[in-house]
């Protein structure tokens, strides 16, 4: 299994960027990839914010990373990858945000009852990387 197709296989992953500032900013989200491009939506989950912090970091500088690990008490099972890429806003109501949009529906049945309001997330994967305990 390659690094992409694990990660594509994880069901949360964690998205670290940088604010204007330098200050670093990590969160959990679901996801879908499609090729080298990994797809994540503002949904209607619960905000603290409606200016979100991500799209904030992601307008001043787009290069971020992407994590997805599983962890078990057998060792022997963990792995970890990273996807490093660059990030853009797209419109929920585009072409590319409905194929997104379609996509993360496809994986989280949950959106078929609530539909992200947008706007999609996508990162555009250059380089996969990752370790697991059971080599690779």
């Amino acid at each position: 299994m390659s690094w992409r197709e694990l990660f594509a296989a994880a069901r949360v992953a964690r998205l670290a960027t940088v604010a204007a500032d330098g200050s670093p900013h990590l969160v959990p989200l679901v996801f879908a990839v499609d090729g080298d491009t990994v797809w994540s939506a503002v949904d209607a989950k619960p905000k603290r914010h409606t200016a979100l912090r991500r799209l904030a970091n992601v307008a001043a500088e787009p290069r971020v990373a992407l994590l997805a690990d599983h962890y078990t008490e057998d060792w022997t099972a963990l792995w970890w990858v990273r996807a490093d890429g660059t990030a853009r806003v797209v419109a929920a109501g585009s072409a590319e945000g409905r194929r997104a949009l379609a996509a993360l529906t496809a994986r989280y049945p949950q959106y078929a009852a609530a539909p992200p309001p947008g706007p999609v997330l996508a990162v555009d994967v250059h380089r996969w990387s990752g370790w697991s305990a059971a080599g690779g």
